[in-house]
């Protein structure tokens, strides 16, 4: 560590007024309810534009350094347009800014930026990567889940409406609890749905075990920022979390019951469709009541074949009459029949003769019926099974056959002596258990909540958080690196409404953010500022960051004209590469611009991912992911420059630059450098795009020189097939260039 900068750990305990402490002491600093302390005096005011500069400044100058200049105007404009959207700024956006000599004129770009559409899209894929999200099983069979979308779509329409973070939070955890009748809530309990699952699993019991485990864990990780996971076993090594404390957290999940069949519909809506759904049920009974019949000695052979399967405890679960079950039995059994129902289904198949015909005749009767069955918007989510849960209990080892003494729901004590509060609307039928841990996390004296997600806000904007372990808060974790700011953020957050957009206003406004990424080792203010922090913890400069895969496609797309802006649906599927074989591999949309929608909405498999968001660091969808990797790799070049996806956007591009240039080499070399890294070419970079263009249609009149009679027409000028292909090649070599894929 220089000696110029302080251990980050002695400066940040000094900082929050405490040392280092054992895990067993609860006065860790991140155990104890943030304070909101005034911003600092600083001698650079003129560099304060919101309070988050001067604590930064307060920092930097007692260290003898400051701020690097604020960045150029075009290349803030393509910062803050891929943070806030994850798309890059079109000309008519950058011709704005650069005409608006207005004091405000950035902040107006701000604004709009988070008015958009896209701002939600681009900010709920970060939300997804934290919560697993997924549209597959995973596991040897990778089932698809053809609801999940539902889920992501309510995370970019939350985002998109500033749904306060406080309440965000609330209808995942317990929506179906604390808003029956909104169907956006039901919804978003699929949040606890999104576990890697085996649905054909024997040993239920394990399974149910697993899950508890894996939602326990996800929360734990998600809103508290704390590693939890590591107490299943035993007492946390490092954390005061106790195995006690990790099944009381999640015996708040013990009643809950998985449903495909929730009806996201407001009261009167729902009220009409069951009105209609009783009417289809009186027309069809006698039809659907023959088809049964003719299939039921078959379905109940199946049944009792595979229910013989089961262990002696499932076999009892399954058999016992459900007005008999305990609430253990009701959730082993309902796991159980999603495969002795697709045993059923599979009964008509089995049919011959006349049973068989008679069947069919049946089956066209039934379709027939069907046109007047009312459409269910159907979701994917959770409920309770009843008023009781199933006992939960601490288990030695973690291990599921090994219980000990029952424990209640409740929290870790050194996050405060809070009592569940179970207290729910009145009419539904559930143990508001999941409802109390959503009111104890958002709770305004909550120490993390709100800590946390400030945290993971400024990590996706400085590329770092302040606190660098952003699901890791304890011990183990990293320090912050600016205590008091981290703290008035959460304070602020709080107090602003938990509003997501204010707190990015914030932050993207500051002059921190604004600065520019610029750095010369031979500046003698650079020389020192490299010596002392390297690692930009102080942050004395911006972090160039090279985009995910998903901008890539993005912005690959956009150049092209070819991205789609439909929002919401089940998912697009793209063309894959042919050596992806049939097992995983999607059948591609047969529209290409279904293909072409924007890569939120790709397909997310967990066993077969999107090639190019997989070589760029997608992570792994069974588990959370606080912050992507990002790598340099050879395949990363190889797909960027052999890749389909690639070539064929490079055509398009250059199809759209012959005509808006009509042809002209040099307006069509700077309209490709302005489009694709976002400012003014300089005009060595142009005299050599124009010489790259020239030399690689040479190289194709020499080869092939059969193709320079032939001519493409554009806009009624034509234009010789060799030049065509070098302006392709120039602009496939624009989408390979680091400065496409980074951002300063």
């Amino acid at each position: 560590m220089p000696r110029c900068l302080p251990s980050f750990l002695a400066l940040a305990c000094f900082l929050v007024g405490v040392l280092p402490l054992s895990a067993s002491d609860e006065k860790f600093w991140s155990f104890v309810p943030p304070r909101k302390s005034n911003p600092p005096e600083v001698k650079h005011k003129d560099r304060v534009v919101t309070p988050i500069d001067a604590f930064i400044l307060a920092r930097l100058e007692a260290q003898g350094l400051t701020l690097n200049p604020p960045a150029d105007r075009l290349t803030l404009l393509r910062r803050v347009t891929y943070d806030l959207t994850g798309l890059p700024p079109t000309l008519a956006e950058q011709e704005a800014f650069l005409k608006d000599s207005a004091p405000d004129a950035y902040r107006k770009v701000v604004d709009r930026l988070l008015a958009s559409p896209r701002y939600g899209e681009r900010w709920a894929q970060h939300w997804l990567d934290l919560v697993r999200y997924a549209e597959s099983d995973g596991f040897k069979a990778d089932v698809h889940r053809p609801l999940a979308h539902q889920y992501r779509d309510y995370v970019i329409r939350a985002f998109n409406e500033d749904l306060p973070y406080d309440r965000f939070v609330r209808q995942q955890l317990a929506g179906d609890e604390l808003e029956p009748d909104n169907p956006q809530a039901l919804i978003a309990t699929g949040l606890n749905r999104l576990w890697p699952d085996e649905d054909n699993a024997a040993n239920l019991e394990q399974r149910r075990q697993e899950i508890l485990d894996d939602v326990t864990d996800t929360m734990g990780s998600v809103f508290l920022g704390l590693t939890i996971g590591c107490a299943r076993c035993h007492d946390h090594k490092y954390d005061p979390t106790t195995q006690s404390d990790y099944y009381q957290l999640q015996a708040f999940f013990a009643a809950m019951l998985p449903r495909n069949d929730l009806l996201a519909l407001a009261p009167a809506e729902r009220r009409q469709y069951e009105k209609q759904y009783r009417a289809w049920e009186q027309a069809s009974a006698k039809v659907r009541q023959e088809m049964d019949s003719l299939v039921g000695a078959a379905r109940k052979s199946a049944r009792a074949y595979l229910v013989q399967k089961f262990d002696t405890e499932i076999q009892t679960a399954v058999r016992t009459p459900l007005e008999q079950r305990t609430p253990y039995q009701m959730q082993i059994a309902a796991m159980a029949e999603r495969q002795l129902q697709e045993a059923e289904n599979k009964a008509p198949a089995k049919l011959t003769g006349e049973k068989k015909e008679r069947y069919q005749q049946l089956q066209k009767e039934l379709a027939a019926l069907n046109r007047k069955r009312p459409d269910a918007a159907h979701a994917m989510g959770i409920v309770d099974l009843g008023r009781q849960a199933p006992p939960t209990h601490r288990l030695m080892g973690g291990n599921w056959r090994r219980p000990r003494e029952e424990v209640e729901p409740g929290f870790p004590l050194f996050l405060g002596t809070a009592r569940p509060d179970t207290a729910l609307p009145r009419g539904v039928t559930s143990t508001g258990r999941r409802a109390a841990l959503a009111r104890w996390l958002t709770a305004k004296d909550h120490p993390l909540t709100a800590r946390v997600m400030v945290n993971r806000l400024w990590q996706h904007h400085f590329g770092v958080g302040l606190v660098a372990s952003a699901s890791d808060f304890g011990t183990q974790g990293e320090l912050p690196s600016h205590p008091p700011l981290l703290d008035w953020l959460a304070v602020e957050f709080i107090e602003r409404g938990w509003s997501l957009k204010q707190m990015h206003r914030e932050m993207v406004l500051s002059s921190t953010y604004t600065q520019s990424a610029s750095i010369d080792p031979q500046a003698p203010g650079h020389q020192k500022a490299l010596k002392c922090d390297g690692e930009d913890r102080l942050l004395w400069h911006a972090r160039r960051r090279r985009l995910e895969g998903e901008a890539i496609r993005d912005a690959s797309l956009l150049l092209a004209g070819e991205l789609n802006l439909r929002m919401y649906g089940p998912s697009a599927k793209p063309i894959l590469p042919a050596e992806i074989g049939p097992r995983y591999a999607w059948t591609p949309d047969p529209k290409a611009e279904d293909q072409n929608r924007r890569s939120i909405y790709v397909m997310a498999k967990r066993n077969m991912r999107y090639p190019l968001f997989d070589v760029f660091d997608l992570p792994d969808q069974h588990n959370s992911c606080s912050r992507r990797s990002q790598t340099t790799t050879a395949p990363q070049a190889l797909l960027m420059l052999n890749g389909e996806f690639t070539q064929t956007r490079a055509q398009r591009w250059s199809e759209h630059l012959l005509e808006q240039s009509s042809g002209d080499p040099g307006r069509l070399v700077k309209l490709a450098y302005r489009q694709a890294w976002g400012r003014e070419a300089t005009s060595e970079e142009i005299r050599l795009g124009v010489a790259f263009v020239e030399k690689q249609a040479q190289l194709l009149r020499a080869h092939h020189p059969a193709t320079q009679a032939t001519a493409l027409r554009v806009r009624g000028s034509q234009v010789e097939a060799p030049v065509a292909a070098g302006v392709l090649d120039f602009c496939h070599a624009l989408l390979n260039t680091n400065e496409f894929l980074y951002v300063d």
